[in-house]
């Protein structure tokens, strides 16, 4: 599980294909000084998306990514140099700042439009028709692994306010669009919808 708070914006160093070369291991350099400290099979949201440790080293960290995340998440976008919004999971005591994020995304959206608004920047994203239901003014959802609370729904499109603070740490800073996206929606919101459909 985590929170959704991005600890650090790492680079993607290099990808290689494994077996047939649909899957890929994709080593990913990053900002953190404590490496030594993430175990093998240790879980890390990477843009959003969950995956296992397989290697570590003095800047870096290598994970695994199947065909299926690949195809599924837009990690199949990444190339060398790529920015990726990291978070390690969460421990019990941690600060709970954000929400509960599985790192288990649940579609590919895209990002619309960026408009300076006061202080901040008001950011559209477009989302698959399937998950527009679940997203809700003033609820959560998960960009790219970031938490960050709904303003307005219109159809498929919802907006959200980006702080320079979120922007200088995060892969908003880099973002423009047309930028393909992770989507998670909120957990609640799923079971919630599922309950409503039970007879």
């Amino acid at each position: 599980m985590f929170t959704g708070i991005i600890s650090a914006l790492g680079t993607i160093r290099s990808i290689k294909p494994l077996g047939d070369g649909q899957d890929m291991r994709l080593v990913i350099e990053t900002p953190w000084t404590d490496t030594a400290s993430i175990a093998i099979g240790a879980s890390i949201a990477c843009s959003g998306c969950c995956l296992t440790v397989v290697e570590v080293g003095p800047d870096w960290f290598a994970v695994d990514a199947s065909a299926e995340t690949l195809g599924k998440t837009r990690l199949g976008t990444w190339k060398a140099g790529s920015k990726v919004n990291l978070e390690r999971a969460l421990r019990m005591g941690d600060e709970l700042g954000g929400h509960l994020v599985s790192g288990h995304v649940d579609g590919v959206g895209e990002a619309v439009s960026a408009t300076p608004e006061n202080g901040s920047t008001r950011w559209l994203f477009r989302v698959p028709h399937e998950l527009s239901r679940f997203i809700a003014p003033k609820g959560s959802v998960a960009v790219d692994g970031v938490s960050l609370t709904v303003n307005e729904v219109q159809g498929d499109i919802f907006g959200v306010n980006i702080i320079p603070h979120t922007a200088s740490v995060t892969g908003f800073g880099t973002m423009a669009p047309g930028d393909a996206i992770n989507i998670e929606i909120d957990m609640l919101a799923r079971y919630v919808a599922r309950l409503a459909e039970s007879p």
